[in-house]
């Protein structure tokens, strides 16, 4: 499977059926009508053309929602949404029509959430990249946090799972428990048996074997170095990394 649909859309044989808000916006790029996924002829759109186009469209009105993008959180965007060379003035307009449409992100990420409503690893994915992108110039600021709260409520992530994610990319005083869903409380035991958990879950093999897009494995790469980061600190404190010391004869 290729990377990306970037190639297919460049070429103009795009063929692919999404409909919905997102449809239009390919459209409106491709330069030609996307039929409505049902009863479509090309068959269901791909989850890669769904994530990417999704993707951008919610980076796009973060962005406006903010007011300003800074280089920093556009380098953090190409760092995660690959596309060839050749294409990048295609992504470009792609963000640039997200940003101007009528379509409000609400639509955007309801489409978004309907079409992964099965997948819930893969709307963490699309939460995590929002995160990572706004948080690239250092700083959440308080439009983009709560317009990023916004997209977790349409895409039905509870709380607690909000903090954990939010947790990968804002400094808390619990932050690696927070990264990892743990509580102070849990055995050291239990701990271990999570983290392993996890790291098996967001493994970026696991992506791949699962055949999901590049931008997501690249996310879950992430996600990874967090998790890990947060499982170090973790050891530190509780020091699970020592071996303990012979008692004295």
């Amino acid at each position: 499977m290729v990377s990306s649909f970037w190639g297919a859309l460049g070429g103009g044989g795009i063929g692919f059926a999404l409909g919905g808000p997102l449809g239009a916006l390919i459209g409106a790029l491709a330069g030609h009508m996307l039929v409505d996924r049902e009863g479509a002829p090309f068959g269901p759109a791909p989850r890669e053309l769904i994530f990417t186009t999704g993707l951008v469209a919610l980076s796009a009105k973060m962005a406006r929602s903010d007011g300003v993008v800074t280089r920093d959180e556009v380098a953090a965007f190409h760092r995660i949404v690959k596309v060839p060379p050749e294409q990048q003035g295609r992504i470009e307009q792609l963000f640039d029509l997200a940003k101007q449409t009528s379509a409000g992100f609400e639509a955007y990420a309801a489409q978004i959430a309907d079409a992964f409503k099965d997948e819930p690893a893969l709307l963490e994915n699309v939460l995590d990249g929002l995160f990572l992108i706004a948080a690239a110039d250092g700083a959440i600021h308080e439009a983009e946090h709560a317009y990023l709260r916004d997209v977790a409520r349409i895409f039905g992530t509870g709380e607690a799972d909000f903090a954990r994610i939010e947790a990968r990319h804002m400094r808390r005083p619990d932050d690696p428990y927070l990264v990892l869903g743990a509580s102070r409380e849990m055995s050291d035991a239990e701990l271990r048996q999570l983290y392993r958990r996890l790291v098996i879950e967001t493994h970026p093999d696991r992506q791949i074997a699962r055949g999901l897009p590049q931008e997501a494995v690249a996310i879950a790469t992430r996600r990874l170095a967090a998790i890990n980061a947060a499982w170090d600190l973790i050891e530190k404190e509780r020091g699970l990394g020592v071996r303990a010391l012979p008692e004295p004869v």
